[in-house]
C-alpha cells in the first residue's frame, strides 16, 4: 500500500494531485512534485511523515527505516491527520505537568471510536520538539501505551489522529476539536471537563508526598475505629454482592438472559452486532472443546443455516450460564439481551439503599468513582442507569469488564491504575465481596475493602482486610 503525503510549506487550500509525495512501503519516494517557478519554493516532503507512519501496521510486523511508516505501523489506519488547530494547542496548557487529557459526559466523545457517553475519553500528551521528525519516539511510546486512543496531543503544537479511512479520521478530529474547545470553556469557568457533572474544579496543593486536594476527604479521614484512612483519587466498586444484591444477578438477570436469548438471536440474527456475539461465541466454544469443558457444543458456521446456528447459540449460553462463566463473550451477548428488557421496561435493576447516598457523596468531594464487573460495559452502564433510585450514571467516571482482564489477576489492577493515570495505587481504593479479587488488587498496590452483603460467600479466616456492611462506613 502506498502512503500520500503533502508537501511541507505549501498553501494546502491550492494543492492539487500532482503535489502529493507517494511513498512505498519501504519508504522510498515513487513519486515527488516537480518544482514550481518562483515564488513557490522546492517541494519537500512533510517533516510529519514518520509519525504518520507509525499508525499503519505493516504486514512485516517490525519498524521499517527511522523515516520509514511510522504512525501507520503501529494502529492499522488508513489515514492520519495532523491539526495545528488553536484548540488543541491550549488544552495541552491548562496544566503544564499533566500527561493525559481527559474528558467526560459530553455528546461528542460518541463521535470517538470506541467511546460512549459515559466513558471517559483519555488522550495522552508528548513533549513538544524543534524538529516534527524527533517525536517519532515519544509518538510510538504514546500509542503503545493507549491501545485505545485514536489520538496523541503535543504540547504547545497540536494533535495527531488517525483512522480506518479520511472520512473517519477526518469525523474523529471534528470531535476531538469540539471536545478539547469546551474542556477550554470549561476550565474558564471554573468547571472540570473530567468529572461527570462538570462540577467545580478541586484545587490541588501539594505535600511532602504527594498531591492532594484541600478536601478532607482526600487528605485523610477519620474512621469509625477513629483511625486515619489514606488519601483517595478514586473508588472502584464491584457490583454483584457489592452494590447490587447477589440474588438480583442470579434470580433476576440471569434468568431473563437464558429465557430470551432465542428471540433474541432471532430477531436481530442479520444484525452486524449479533453476528460479532455469535463470532466471539464460536470463538470462545472452540476454545472450550479443545479444554473437554462440559456443555460445549460446535456452532456450526452461517452457511449451515440460521436455525441450526441459533440452537448450538443457545445451547452453549445456557451451559455458560448454569456454571456462572464471567467470560467476555457470553457477557456481550447477555448485555445486549438485558438491554432490551431495560427498554422495554421488562428489567429494572436493585442496588443496596446505601448505594446512592454514597455515590453522591464521594461525587461532590471530588472522588471519582468507577465500576469493575465481569459483566460487559454496557451491562453495567444499563444496570446503573435504570435503578431503584434512579440513574446513578452521573455520579460515575467510568467502566471496566473482563477485556481489561481477570478481575482475581493482580495485573489486572495494575491495568486500572494505569488507565486512571494514577501514580501511586495506594490511592486507589477497591470495594468488592470476593477475597480473591481483594487479594490481587493489594498486590497491585490498590487499597482493597471487603463488602459484606446478605447471600455473599465467606471469607477465610483471618483474612487481614477491612470489611464493611454499608458504604456509609468507607
Amino acid at each position: 500500500m502506498a502512503l500520500w503525503l503533502c508537501v511541507e510549506g505549501v498553501q494546502k487550500e491550492r494543492m492539487q494531485p500532482e503535489d502529493m509525495y507517494i511513498l512505498s512501503p519501504n519508504g522510498s519516494i515513487i513519486s515527488a512534485p516537480s518544482p514550481k517557478p518562483y515564488p513557490n519554493k522546492p517541494p519537500k516532503c512533510t517533516d510529519c511523515a514518520p509519525l504518520f507512519m507509525k499508525n499503519r501496521r505493516l504486514s512485516l510486523g517490525k519498524r521499517l527505516r527511522k523515516l520509514g511508516y511510522k504512525a501507520y505501523e503501529m494502529r492499522n489506519a488508513g489515514a492520519v491527520i495532523h491539526s495545528h488547530g488553536m484548540e488543541s494547542c491550549l488544552v495541552t496548557m491548562l496544566n503544564p505537568q499533566a500527561k493525559e487529557f481527559r474528558i467526560t459526559h459530553m455528546e461528542m466523545i460518541k463521535g470517538i471510536q470506541g467511546h460512549g457517553y459515559y466513558d471517559e475519553l483519555v488522550v495522552p500528551i508528548i513533549e513538544n520538539t524543534a524538529y516534527e521528525n524527533e517525536l517519532t519516539d515519544s509518538l510510538t511510546k504514546a500509542i503503545e501505551a493507549y491501545p485505545k486512543a485514536t489520538a496523541v496531543l503535543v504540547r504547545n503544537h497540536g494533535v495527531y489522529i488517525w483512522g480506518d479511512s479520511w472520512i473517519h479520521a477526518k469525523a474523529q478530529a471534528e470531535c476531538y476539536h469540539y471536545l478539547f474547545d469546551a474542556a477550554i470553556k470549561l476550565h474558564q469557568l471554573g468547571l472540570d471537563a473530567a468529572t461527570p457533572d462538570h462540577g467545580p474544579i478541586q484545587r490541588h496543593v501539594h505535600s511532602q508526598n504527594h498531591i492532594s486536594t484541600k478536601l478532607s476527604v482526600k487528605s485523610g479521614v477519620k474512621d469509625s475505629q477513629n483511625q486515619t484512612e489514606p488519601p483517595r483519587r478514586c473508588i472502584v466498586l464491584d457490583i454483584e454482592g457489592t452494590t447490587t444484591p447477589i440474588t438480583f444477578v442470579t434470580d433476576v438477570l440471569f434468568p431473563y438472559a437464558r429465557e430470551n436469548v432465542g428471540k433474541h438471536l432471532n430477531l436481530t440474527y442479520d444484525t452486524a452486532e449479533t453476528q460479532e456475539d455469535i463470532k466471539l461465541l464460536r470463538s470462545q466454544v472452540e476454545d472450550d472443546l479443545r479444554q473437554g469443558l462440559a456443555g460445549a457444543v460446535p456452532i456450526p458456521h452461517a452457511d449451515e443455516g440460521k436455525d441450526k446456528v441459533i440452537a448450538a447459540v443457545v445451547s452453549n449460553v445456557e451451559a455458560m450460564i448454569k456454571a456462572d462463566r464471567k467470560i467476555t463473550a457470553l457477557k456481550e451477548l447477555q448485555g445486549h439481551i438485558w438491554r432490551t428488557g431495560f427498554e422495554c421496561n421488562e428489567l429494572k435493576s436493585v442496588v443496596f439503599e446505601d448505594v446512592a447516598e454514597a455515590l453522591e457523596k464521594w461525587h461532590s468531594s471530588g472522588i471519582k468513582v468507577y465500576i469493575y464487573s465481569s459483566g460487559s460495559r454496557l451491562a453495567q452502564r444499563l444496570l446503573f442507569g435504570n435503578t431503584n433510585y434512579g440513574d446513578l450514571r452521573k455520579y460515575l467516571s467510568g467502566f471496566f469488564d473482563t477485556t481489561i482482564g481477570n478481575k482475581k489477576e493482580n495485573k489486572s489492577y495494575k491495568e486500572i491504575t494505569e488507565t486512571l493515570g494514577v501514580e501511586d495505587p495506594s490511592e486507589i481504593l477497591l470495594v468488592t465481596d470476593v477475597y480473591q479479587e481483594a487479594t490481587a488488587a493489594k498486590a497491585a498496590g490498590l487499597e482493597a475493602i471487603i463488602s459484606i452483603r446478605p447471600g455473599n460467600a465467606s471469607l477465610p479466616e483471618n483474612h487481614g482486610f477491612k470489611t464493611v456492611t454499608s458504604f456509609s462506613q468507607i
